[in-house]
């Protein structure tokens, strides 16, 4: 049978023959699992590799507006999961994705949210292998809430950590900071503001992979998400348990970006991305990580933001374009709401 109306009923997740329709009519045609059974069974050579680990990692998916220019919350799922496992030295393989929706919803909004899914899991390299839907009353969500974990696997050579980090290692970022943050709350409409930003929102996995050929002895990287790129940094700090230095005049920043933060009083330094991270190598390998990431289009906009140092351990500094220096500290609170 097929699905009837035009909108996810209460009927839809009941377990029964339209619960059946909408994983078959709508999910599993696109991602197409392998096989129907209540586990993915996987399987992969690079386990074999001895010292291999598996990498794992688990992530939620709240934004409004569903959609936004730049992607929609499924392009988000994917990349946000791929690149946790990503900047971890893992190469990802298989995801999962469960979905909570809300009665009423499109099923032609579905449709291209799964589509869009389905695209970046392949461009990505990775498979949706199992999954999961829920149907939940008006009001109970924002539309469609989704779930993804993902694995991956890291192959013996690597180790990284934020740990890791020494003074003397330089930071790069892979592109311009904020631009995420930006579209979400330019698309809301709340603020009648008009942008032509688009979202970060990219899988960054090969990037790593060319970023960490050409700098095999890279430390630790981190995906730029809520928090920004002030509240990694923060974390790489006091995990390492040094100091970081940034250069104000060596951020990669839109001045559309810059223009909309001084209206509202924002710092592009929390803002969220979902296609950047902060990369810590050391200073002869730096340049080669640099230059793989300028080679990618996910890399284009990569550029040194500055570098660890033995002083003020566990806090980070910025040399502002005035001369002076300034404490950036953790993002305390919320800076934009449901972002990611």
């Amino acid at each position: 049978m097929a699905l009837r109306g035009e909108r996810v009923t209460l009927a839809h997740g009941g377990g029964g023959r339209a619960m059946r329709d909408l994983i078959e009519e709508i999910f599993t045609s696109a991602f197409a699992p392998p096989g129907m059974e209540d586990q993915a069974r996987l399987m992969t050579d690079a386990l074999r590799e001895p010292g291999a680990r598996l990498a794992f990692t688990t992530d939620g998916f709240v934004v409004t507006p569903l959609e936004f220019p730049g992607g929609d919350i499924g392009k988000l799922a994917i990349c946000g999961t791929v690149n946790d496992l990503a900047v971890g030295g893992a190469k990802p393989l298989w995801l999962s994705a469960a979905f909570v929706i809300e009665e009423g919803t499109e099923f032609a909004l579905l449709r291209r949210i799964v589509a869009t899914m389905a695209h970046e899991a392949e461009a990505a390299g990775v498979r949706i292998v199992t999954g999961d839907t829920k149907v939940v009353e008006r009001g109970a969500c924002d539309g469609v809430f989704i779930t993804t974990s993902g694995i991956g696997v890291i192959p013996a050579s690597r180790d990284m950590a934020a740990s890791h980090v020494r003074a003397g290692d330089v930071a790069i970022v892979n592109g311009v900071l904020g631009d995420h943050g930006a579209t979400i709350l330019a698309a809301r409409g709340d603020l009648a503001l008009s942008s032509a930003i688009e979202s970060d929102c990219a899988a960054l996995g090969h990037l790593m992979e060319a970023a960490l050929t050409a700098a095999p002895q890279a430390r630790a990287a981190r995906d730029l998400t809520r928090g920004g790129l002030a509240s990694a940094l923060n974390e790489i700090a006091e995990e390492a348990g040094c100091g970081i230095v940034i250069e104000e005049d060596a951020l990669p920043l839109r001045a559309e970006v810059v223009g909309m933060c001084e209206i509202l009083g924002l710092d592009p330094l929390y803002l969220a991305n979902e296609g950047r991270l902060v990369l810590f190598a050391p200073e002869e390998q730096a340049e080669a990580a640099l230059a793989a990431m300028q080679a990618l289009p996910e890399g284009k906009g990569a550029a040194i933001i500055g570098r660890a140092v033995a002083d003020h351990a566990g806090q980070v500094r910025m040399r502002t374009a005035f001369g002076g220096t300034r404490i950036v500290d953790m993002l305390v609170g919320e800076q934009l709401p449901r972002i990611c």
